[in-house]
């Protein structure tokens, strides 16, 4: 299974906001065995997120777009992946009546917040997903995500994130199995060992120096088990083991 992930923000691309989200998600897929095939950042442009959106789910597995999932106006997600699948945005009467609890919840919960600010939900606007889409609604958000064909759409904060990706992270799963063999030979040593493990078995592989206090490392990953091993055991044949 090969995945894509788009993350959209202008406060990621300008350095105010860390992109820890597509780094967590890549792990999450890895484990689960999935190639993570791309990871593109992306400004709060409609046409753009819907231009790549299009392009990627015809190309790749899955695609997850996180961000831009919330009620002002710069956040256009949603809207951006209806127009990816020439959709109208749509209420369905499920997702608003779960948008409405959460936030009779939150004025129950927070009162004095409502006295002090002048709350203008749009209870409509805020339930709106793609045509027919497969909403995602966790306890950990407002705001919801949604399934559109093979795109996966999920908010921005990291823990609402998390618990939306948990709640379909069955859907994702794959054959890709890796190797890590750990070296205390210096990368610059390596490129023979690296060329030789690809010609002589079927796998990706990739260098890892050393760093701080960890060991560098040679990853092996593929397919198929076997090889993975066998091609593992090759490389730590002719690499220095770290004392």
């Amino acid at each position: 299974m090969q995945v894509a992930l788009i993350t959209v923000g202008d406060e990621i691309l300008s350095g105010d906001t860390e992109n820890t989200n597509a780094g967590w998600l890549a792990r999450q897929l890895t484990e689960r065995g999935v190639t993570v095939t791309r990871m593109l950042t992306i400004p709060d442009d409609r046409a753009l997120i819907a231009r790549h959106v299009r392009e990627w789910a015809d190309t790749f597995d899955a695609v997850i777009v996180t961000g831009g999932l919330g009620d002002t106006p710069d956040d256009v997600t949603l809207e951006a992946v209806a127009d990816a699948f020439d959709r109208e945005m749509t209420v369905q009467p499920d997702v608003r009546e779960r948008v409405e609890e959460k936030a009779r919840q939150y004025r129950e919960q927070n009162p004095e917040r409502y006295e002090e600010h002048d709350f203008d939900l749009d209870f409509a606007e805020t339930a709106a997903l793609p045509a027919d889409a497969r909403p995602l609604q966790t306890a950990a958000s407002f705001n919801p995500g949604c399934v559109v064909e093979n795109v996966y759409v999920f908010p921005g904060f990291p823990e609402e994130l998390q618990a939306m990706f948990d709640s379909v992270a069955d859907d994702f799963g794959g054959d890709a199995v890796a190797e890590s063999v750990p070296t205390a030979t210096p990368e610059g040593a390596l490129k023979d060992v690296l060329a030789g493990v690809r010609e002589q078995f079927d796998v990706a592989v990739g260098s890892y120096p050393a760093h701080g206090d960890a060991d560098g490392r040679v990853k092996v990953s593929g397919t198929d088990p076997e090889a993975v091993e066998a091609a593992a055991e090759w490389v730590a044949e002719r690499v220095d083991s770290p004392e």
